[in-house]
């Protein structure tokens, strides 16, 4: 996940902006995909950060 992240604020995104995006990617795929939840889950769980930064850019 972190590659992930990092591809994300190379395109201009902060931290905090590229992790939310991923959150709403895996939202959007477990509403899309219900049967897949809790594959999804656990990917994103085991790739996902153990501390998410804080939400800075609603500020």
């Amino acid at each position: 996940m972190k590659e992930l992240i990092d591809k994300l604020m190379a395109e201009g995104l902060t931290e905090a902006q590229a992790y939310k995006a991923v959150e709403i990617v895996k939202n959007f795929a477990r509403e899309k995909f219900p049967i897949f939840g809790g594959a999804i889950d656990r990917l994103f769980d085991k790739y996902g950060p153990k501390d998410k930064p804080e939400d800075d850019f609603l500020d």
